[in-house]
């Protein structure tokens, strides 16, 4: 099945009671028990399973190609439920340009829990290299990352860590499975944040693994009933329907996103414009190796290099809402020091290059001529 078809129809199968085309919502805590012990279906507690969300987690695990996917109240508390699968004494490796929310968890949350982390340049395989050592356990990779579009070779790094038995994932969420299927590559778990393309309306907060390996999957989703970060009936409807949509939208992501670097990267303005799909992009590629196109994510600076510049012009923007979030049908815009990595520390943050007048768009499916008219008049 390609996969403009599964979206639609992957791992889903009409209502059988009523024939219903879309999977009810099954608003239920609770389910029947014949006798002690023995429930009438499958199901007995929506915390462990739940049909609506289920169906979801079928479409989830379609579309990645896995065997198993599991839907959770939150991308963090999907990172969360792999977090759990790890010790005191354990290393994690993971990207040094991170989501804030993903570096506030483990610099902050897991800091005395045991495990040590590194944070690393994943574009340096011989610096990912010599932090690996016998306690090493999971390596974390966004790619590509937020909100640099730095890009890690999923290909490559999935080598090292089957030659090293360690376990690797990829945060797919600005990506989305329509451009790029890591478990494909030898990623071990996909990471979503649901909220963002695959749920894409800006209406449910959402998050998502899925994985091939069938004991994996088990073992994530026990840690996913026993901590009860689970998604509800109401937001799996949410982003079961988004996702039906998923091709369409993703590809007027793509399409729009290259008419507004086209213009920015020509503007006297502007300094640095970060997409992977410039050939000027140091990592394009790796884009053209493991992306199908380059997504509606893009970043600049601004050649004065201050942050009061990028200030005015996001307060200017009038089409492009000024938000944190992305990957919803509208476009969005966000300074990242002063919102979504405002967490990390001043000195992080300068140090990976995150500067105080970076800008990151999440540019949506309306007429490109008009989200660039936008941006004309608020750089004007």
């Amino acid at each position: 099945m390609k996969f403009n078809t599964k979206v639609i129809h992957g791992g889903q199968h009409h209502d059988p009671s009523t024939g219903a085309v879309m999977p009810p919502v099954y608003q239920t805590s609770t389910f029947i028990q014949t006798s002690p012990g023995k429930p009438l279906a499958d199901y007995e507690y929506s915390r462990a399973s739940n049909p609506t969300r289920t169906a979801l987690e079928n479409a989830l695990a379609s579309i990645e190609n896995g065997t198993r996917g599991l839907a959770f109240s939150s991308g963090l508390a999907a990172t969360d439920c792999v977090l759990r699968s790890f010790k005191a004494g354990d290393e994690i490796i993971a990207m040094d340009d991170l989501y804030g929310g993903t570096y506030r968890m483990f610099s902050r949350i897991y800091k005395d829990s045991g495990i040590k982390f590194h944070f690393v340049d994943m574009t340096d395989i011989e610096k990912l290299k010599s932090l690996i050592n016998e306690n090493t356990k999971l390596i974390w990779v966004e790619t590509p990352t937020n909100p640099l579009m730095k890009l890690a070779d999923i290909a490559e790094v999935a080598k090292i860590t089957k030659a090293h038995n360690i376990l690797f994932a990829v945060d797919n969420t600005f990506a989305t499975p329509y451009l790029q299927k890591p478990l494909d590559l030898g990623v071990d778990i996909v990471m979503h944040s649901a909220t963002k393309y695959l749920g894409g309306h800006s209406d449910v907060i959402a998050g998502a693994l899925i994985v091939k390996d069938e004991a994996l999957g088990e073992q994530l989703h026990f840690q996913q009933f026993a901590t009860g970060g689970t998604l509800g009936p109401m937001d799996s409807f949410l982003v079961l329907r988004g996702i039906k949509t998923l091709s369409l939208r993703v590809q007027r992501h793509c399409e729009n996103g290259e008419k507004v670097v086209e213009f920015l990267r020509n503007h006297p303005k502007i300094d640095t414009v970060y997409y992977p799909g410039l050939k000027s992009h140091p990592f394009h590629e790796i884009a053209k190796k493991q992306m199908k196109a380059f997504g509606g994510m893009v970043s600049f600076t601004f050649k004065s290099g201050k942050k009061e510049d990028s200030i005015a012009f996001l307060e200017k923007l009038k089409v492009f809402t000024l938000a944190e979030s992305l990957g919803g049908v509208e476009s969005l815009a966000n300074h990242p020091a002063l919102m979504t990595h405002a967490s990390i520390p001043a000195d992080k943050r300068a140090e990976v290059g995150i500067t105080d007048d970076l800008v990151r768009l999440s540019v949506g499916i309306e007429d490109a001529e008009d989200l660039i008219a936008d941006i004309e008049q608020a750089l004007a």
